[in-house]
Order: C-alpha cells, then sequence, then structure tokens
C-alpha cells in the first residue's frame, strides 16, 4: 500500500510522540548537552500536541504507510523579528520528523510540500524549517528542495 499524507489529529498523538522520543534519542547523539533529552519529554510534550493538533491557526499533517504513522510535520505562521521585512508572514517548521532516515526524500519531501503549499495559501511567503546541524538526510532533503541555510546555531558548555 502506498503511503499518504493526512491532517493530524487527537488520534494519532501516542504516535506522533513515539517518532518524536527516536528523533530526541538520535538529537541526543549528536549534542549531548544541547539536545539532551529530559527524562519525562514524552509527558511534557503530549499536552502541548494536543493543543497543535487542535489549533486550525497550525498546519499539522502526519505520513502513514501500510496504517503505520511513520513521519510527522507542524508548521506555524509568524510574523519575522521587527527588524527584518522578508515581505510577509514566514512559515515555521520546528517539529518535523520521520520514523526512519531513508524516507527524507521521499514522503519527508512530500509532507515539506504539502505543509508549505498550505502556507503559501495562508499567505506565507517564506518557510524556515530547524534541523539538527548533523541531520545529514534531512539537510540533504532540504537542500535539494531548494532550502538554504540561513543560520546556526553554536553551542558551548559554561
Amino acid at each position: 500500500m502506498a503511503g499518504t499524507i493526512r491532517p493530524a489529529t487527537k488520534e494519532d498523538i501516542s504516535a506522533i510522540l513515539d517518532v518524536a522520543e527516536a528523533k530526541r534519542e538520535q538529537y541526543q547523539r549528536y549534542q549531548p548537552t544541547s539536545w539532551r533529552k529530559a527524562g519525562d519529554s514524552r509527558a511534557k510534550q503530549e499536552p502541548c500536541l494536543v493543543s497543535l493538533v487542535e489549533n486550525d491557526r497550525i498546519i499539522c499533517r502526519v505520513h502513514e504507510s501500510d496504517g503505520v504513522l511513520d513521519g510527522f510535520i507542524f508548521a506555524t505562521l509568524v510574523s519575522a523579528p521587527p527588524v527584518y521585512d522578508p515581505g510577509g508572514a514566514v512559515c515555521l517548521i520546528d517539529d518535523f520528523a520521520l520514523s526512519d532516515s531513508a524516507g527524507w526524500s521521499s514522503f519527508g519531501a512530500a509532507l515539506l510540500r504539502e505543509v508549505t503549499a498550505e502556507a503559501k495559501w495562508r499567505g506565507a511567503i517564506l518557510a524556515v524549517v530547524i534541523s539538527g546541524h548533523r541531520d545529514e538526510p534531512k539537510r540533504s532533503m532540504l537542500a535539494q528542495a531548494g532550502y538554504e541555510i540561513a543560520s546556526e546555531g553554536h553551542t558551548s558548555r559554561l
């Protein structure tokens, strides 16, 4: 069966959390201080995800393959910081994860296209996607989709 993209629902929260927790484990290996996973991260994220899924101003999509949720993306339309003027609303994509890194070039890219098309329809003129620096499969997909690095966060333990 081919994969499908659809709006996220409250019934998807547990499966979204499974994918998110695995992504946190991966990012923690990349940067063990900045991306350190909280012991109760799942419990902390659950109410946030419920509020996002219930908010019609947030664009929430999931991908399923053979009835199993294997990816999700959440996009919020925001204003740029007041010292910048990109010309309109910004589509901020912070929560975007897949259960299998091999899916970035296929259904990861499809999730991104779907959400950014909706964001454009809603008036966004720019999309910003957050990604861990060492998440090479995701970064490769973003580059292939025409995304450029606009900023980097550098960390140092104090």
